[in-house]
This record gives structure tokens, C-alpha cells and sequence, in this order.
């Protein structure tokens, strides 16, 4: 499932996720690098 998290003030990533943190941290992968940031929050629509 790909993720964007929030890995600055100013910089997001978006990868394939690869596992959560107890801390509610996401890690995702890109390429070769995995990735740890805070999830970004997700827009629904009504």
C-alpha cells in the first residue's frame, strides 16, 4: 500500500509501507531506502 508520511516541517515522502512503530511512526521504501516519519493524515470524501 503506498504512504506519504511527513518526514520534516517541509518535506513528504510517498513509498510502498513497510511496517508501523510503536511511537506511531511509518516506515516506507523507496527504491532501496526505507524511510521513518509521522503518517500523513488522509482526505475522505463525503
Amino acid at each position: 500500500m503506498l504512504r506519504t508520511i511527513s518526514v520534516g516541517s517541509c518535506v513528504s515522502i510517498q513509498g510502498l509501507m513497510v511496517g508501523q512503530l510503536a511511537d506511531g511512526k511509518v516506515m516506507v521504501k523507496v527504491d532501496e531506502k526505507t524511510f521513518v516519519g509521522y503518517p500523513v493524515a488522509q482526505v475522505r470524501k463525503s
